[in-house]
Parts: structure tokens; C-alpha cells; sequence
């Protein structure tokens, strides 16, 4: 690494460990990023001892498995070991750095940005999937929710795509809730039986989420060839009742690329007209540590 002269600089009249630890108390990224503009003494010693990836990592601990630093700069000769390391140590500040700042902890309740696509569509547009972005299972004194179509096993699943406001977030938890069809005799209540979450990115990043879209027939067996889902939710039991329901993930998950794949498993309630089994949803909620100016 850099020989640089210390010997005028006090943040070296300490031993070393006393002003590493004095430097892991501070909370803000913008903090450490000043420290290390103060001189080229400081920005080293915050460099060589990880201070950015030790306060990205104690802020969010949540992303300690999922950021993967791949050390591809190799030595090209013996001598040159020591500066690439510290070449290494530059990059892995930047990555951290620019983490600590993206991942800002501003609570939000409004994160899906676009309901894309349903598994079927009973009645489109009228029971579309965008009538689960609306708060409210009424619009304007109209019904508003999706409908699946109907199926005569209870088993057939379904599946619900949107995408986010944004391409990365840490989420906590999802809330969604049942339709009551106020409606039809007797009131149902066209839940499923569990839900699970997926979330991802695009398996070809070139594709455009145009290449979606809301329609009443779109085929979603191959959206694990078109997604790559870097977080699977365990399945959750559904209440049949109509409230909104809360979610809770085991713990906080990073979602990378901005898309929600909403798995309904199971049906419970059959339509009196047809004798069919159907799901009906109003509202899916997405709450999360939001992520801003991350990626475009």
C-alpha cells in the first residue's frame, strides 16, 4: 500500500484501533466520505480499514449475503502485490459507499410503480389487475378488484406481476386483501389458500418491461425463462376473511431489479353462478426500506 509521511497527522497519534473505532461510530455515509476528503492520510486509513463497508454492513446487515465483490485485479508482478491491494480496497469503498448512501431507511407504503400482467383475467379490462393499485375495493362507487377466471380444481394457482418504483429496495413486508363480492348472495369471499413473493430482475436486461403486458390472457408458465427471482418468500396462509393482511418477511430481503411476482396457491371459494373456483384481490401493498437514485 501507499507509504504516505503521517507523522503530523493526529488522526495517527492514536493507536490504531481508537481511531478505527472512533471513525465506526459515525451513523451517515456522508460523514465518511468527508472524513476521507479531509487529506490523503485520512482517505487512506478510512480505506485500508473498510470504515465505508463496516457502516453499510452495520446499517444494513441484510445485504451481507447478497453483495458479492468478485477481486478480479490480479498482480501482474510480485512487486506491484501491495498496490494492488489497496487498488482493491479503493473499489470495494466506492461499492459500499455508494450502498451506505442508496440505501436510505425512508418508510413507504406506496412502491409498486406498474401492475403488469395477471395469470388470467375473468371479465378485462373491467376486473384488470391495475384495480389492485387503487386503495379501496371501490372506485368511484364501482366495484374494484382483479378477477382470475374460473377454474373447476381448487388447486390452480395464480400469479400476479408488477414492478417497482424503483430497482433495488430491502423489504420487510407485503400486504394484500381478499374481495368481498358485497354483490352476490351470501357476500363471498374469493381468497386463496397462501400466498408467496418473488422478487428479481429481467434474465435478459436488454428487455424493455414494455414486452409485458395487461391483458386478459397472459401466459405466465414461462416467467421463470424471462426472470431470475432473487428472493423466494416462504408460503403464508391466508386468513378467508376480507381485511387487509400483513406479511411479515423472516427478515428484511433485497430485492435487486425491481419486479414482484405475487404467487396465489389454492382456491377456497366457488361462484354460485357457474360452480366455478375463482380469486379475487383489491389491494396488494409492498412496504420496504425505500431505495432512490440507485439505478435508472
Amino acid at each position: 500500500m501507499p507509504k504516505v509521511d503521517n507523522s503530523g497527522d493526529f488522526i495517527f497519534w492514536f493507536a490504531e484501533e481508537i481511531s478505527i473505532k472512533i471513525l465506526t461510530y459515525l451513523d451517515d455515509p456522508s460523514d465518511v466520505v468527508r472524513v476521507s476528503s479531509v487529506s490523503k492520510l485520512w482517505r487512506q486509513f478510512v480505506i485500508e480499514h473498510d470504515i465505508c463497508k463496516q457502516l453499510c454492513l452495520k446499517k444494513f446487515p441484510e445485504i451481507s449475503g447478497a453483495v458479492e465483490l468478485n477481486n478480479l485485479i490480479e498482480p501482474v508482478d510480485i512487486g506491484l502485490r501491495n498496490g494492488t491491494e489497496f487498488e482493491l480496497l479503493k473499489r470495494n469503498h466506492k461499492i459500499f459507499s455508494f450502498l451506505a448512501k442508496a440505501l436510505s431507511p425512508v418508510i413507504t407504503n406506496d412502491c409498486l410503480s406498474t401492475a403488469i400482467s395477471a395469470s388470467s383475467t375473468d371479465n378485462y379490462p373491467t376486473e384488470s389487475i391495475v384495480h389492485t393499485l387503487q386503495p379501496g375495493d371501490r372506485n368511484q362507487n364501482v366495484a374494484s378488484y382483479w378477477s382470475s377466471s374460473g377454474q373447476h380444481e381448487p388447486s390452480v394457482p395464480e400469479t400476479l406481476l408488477y414492478e417497482l418504483v424503483t430497482k433495488m429496495c430491502l423489504v420487510s413486508e407485503i400486504h394484500v386483501q381478499p374481495f368481498q363480492a358485497y354483490f352476490q348472495h351470501r357476500y363471498p369471499i374469493y381468497s386463496c389458500k397462501a400466498v408467496r413473493f418473488k422478487m428479481g430482475h429481467l434474465r435478459n436486461l436488454g428487455e424493455s418491461d414494455t414486452d409485458f403486458s395487461d391483458n386478459e390472457s397472459e401466459d405466465h408458465t414461462l416467467l421463470d425463462d424471462r426472470f431470475v427471482w432473487t428472493y423466494i418468500s416462504p408460503e403464508f396462509p391466508m386468513v378467508q376473511e376480507s381485511f387487509l393482511q400483513k406479511f411479515e418477511l423472516p427478515e428484511p430481503a433485497l430485492c435487486v431489479g425491481g419486479y414482484l411476482l405475487v404467487e396465489l396457491l389454492g382456491r377456497v371459494q366457488k361462484q354460485e353462478i357457474d360452480d366455478l373456483y375463482y380469486i379475487w384481490y383489491t389491494i396488494n401493498m409492498f412496504r420496504d426500506l425505500f431505495v432512490y437514485n440507485f439505478c435508472s
